[in-house]
């Protein structure tokens, strides 16, 4: 009988427990045995299961299980736990373990990570938990955490690192290297560059760290570093940050002060985090729904989505009022009622593939001065077209479906009108909301769905009244 820890893995490169190696996260029968384990109290075999588990699959374990489950997880292995777990919880879980393991075991798990991760999980707990955690760590911790939380928020500030690799212009290669071998405590375990400092603590060059380990030890440092970097602002949002890094292809970049003194440091690793979350944070904006959905009681579920349904409400009745306008007309021309959907829906479905990709393209900082119109003219364009095609296919299945020949050539019409306008409109909407400070994630699909049924039902029954009655 197949053991049911490795069972749908592959059998080659097993590990000592019998996992595979070549298996990336957790398997659902790994998860199905440690419940088994649980709901038995096997106290020996949870331990067994879950110690060789990466940390970020140990997270997924702890948000799989029900909170009974969880409780009972985090109390057997305590403060065994990997430090690192704690930084791959989703944000509307780490209250909830924090509150399971106990604010001494959290306070010790804190102190082992690294600053950056440490205040991305302090800034994600509520005040109560602060306070107690805060009260628990030493001081030059409690320093980091509450000058972190002071910076703004999703800010170069929330995401540096500000343990530093960092050397006067005057040192050589050997004295560079000999000291961070002394200092092994005081440095942190893994980077990518030395950052050269003048007197007033302000970076004056970047130093990769395999360029010092290929010198000679008595180059001067001076001789070696790059004076070509890109130092980034605490209060620099960290979209721009993100594109910053994409623009430039950094692997690290300093992050400076006021003053300019350098007091962090922002590596790769943050910045794929960061766009990760915020191309997930922009794709559930679109539909009017947030992360802690998946966590949250139906109640605040409900609550949280009610506001942008009533949104939406408004807009379909918006759509009704222009389709009550010409009541009469549908009424004697029954085919109307029949056919009027697709206008709407294929303006629509034009404007939101538009919309897509100028919010897209917004986010990567594409669209500016003539760029900016080209894209617009060139959706004016393919809307143009799309809309004579479709019309024609539309107006010769409406002619042979009715009979009717003006039929066919006013939904033609209508067809070459909405995708004309669901072009332009798809383009212009996240433009003009991104000039006026709006997230145009959030609030473009509103205002294009509300364009495209309104001119779409507007051009179709109005050609119609026009041209058939």
């Amino acid at each position: 009988m197949a053991d049911p820890v490795t069972e749908g893995r592959t059998q080659d490169s097993a590990g000592p427990e019998g996992l595979s190696e070549n298996v990336v996260g957790l398997a659902p029968a790994q998860l199905d045995a440690i419940q088994k384990a649980l709901a038995e109290s096997d106290v020996e075999q949870v331990e067994r299961l879950v110690e060789p588990l990466h940390p970020a699959d140990t997270a997924d374990l702890l948000e799989a299980l029900s909170r009974d489950e969880r409780k009972l997880l985090l109390r057997i292995i305590g403060a065994a736990l990997e430090a690192e777990v704690l930084t791959y919880l989703e944000p509307e879980l780490r209250n909830a373990v924090v509150g399971d393991l106990g604010a001494k075991t959290a306070a010790q798990l804190l102190r082992q990570l690294e600053s950056d991760d440490a205040l991305e999980f302090f800034e994600d707990l509520d005040e109560d938990q602060r306070t107690q955690i805060l009260s628990l760590v030493p001081r030059t911790i409690q320093r980091l955490l509450t000058e972190g939380m002071t910076f703004p928020e999703d800010s170069a500030g929330r995401l540096m690192q500000r343990e530093v690799v960092v050397v006067p212009s005057i040192w050589t290669v050997g004295e560079t290297i000999d000291w961070m071998r002394n200092n092994k405590k005081q440095i942190v375990s893994d980077f990518y560059d030395l950052y050269v400092v003048d007197p007033r603590y302000k970076p004056i060059g970047k130093l990769p760290l395999s360029r010092v380990l290929r010198s000679k030890r008595p180059v001067k440092i001076s001789a070696l570093m790059s004076e070509d970097f890109y130092p980034l602002q605490v209060a620099l949002d960290q979209e721009d940050v993100a594109y910053r890094f994409r623009q430039y292809s950094l692997l690290s970049a300093p992050v400076v002060d006021e003053a300019g003194r350098l007091v962090g440091v922002i590596t790769l690793d943050d910045i794929v985090h960061v766009i990760d979350q915020e191309a997930e944070e922009d794709l559930l904006k679109m539909g009017g729904v947030s992360e802690s959905d998946v966590y949250s009681d139906f109640l605040r579920t409900a609550r949280s989505r009610f506001s942008w349904l009533a949104v939406n409400l408004l807009t379909a009745i918006s759509a009704s009022l222009v389709i009550a306008l010409f009541e009469a007309t549908i009424q004697q021309i029954v085919a109307l009622a029949v056919l009027m959907p697709i206008v709407a829906s294929m303006g629509g479905n034009a404007g939101t593939q538009t919309l897509t990709v100028a919010v897209r393209a917004i986010a990567m900082k594409d669209l500016a001065g003539r760029s900016m119109r080209r894209f617009i003219t060139k959706e004016l364009l393919v809307g143009l077209l799309n809309g004579v095609l479709f019309a024609v296919l539309m107006g010769i299945i409406a002619w042979l479906w009715f009979g009717d020949p003006l039929l066919g050539a006013v939904i033609a019409t209508a067809m070459v009108i909405n995708l004309v306008i669901a072009g332009l409109f798809g383009a212009l909407i996240p433009i003009v909301l991104e000039r006026f400070g709006a997230d145009p994630a959030i609030a473009s699909s509103v205002f294009l769905t509300t364009v495209t049924d309104v001119v779409g039902f507007f051009a179709f029954l109005g050609l119609a009244g026009l041209v058939l009655l």
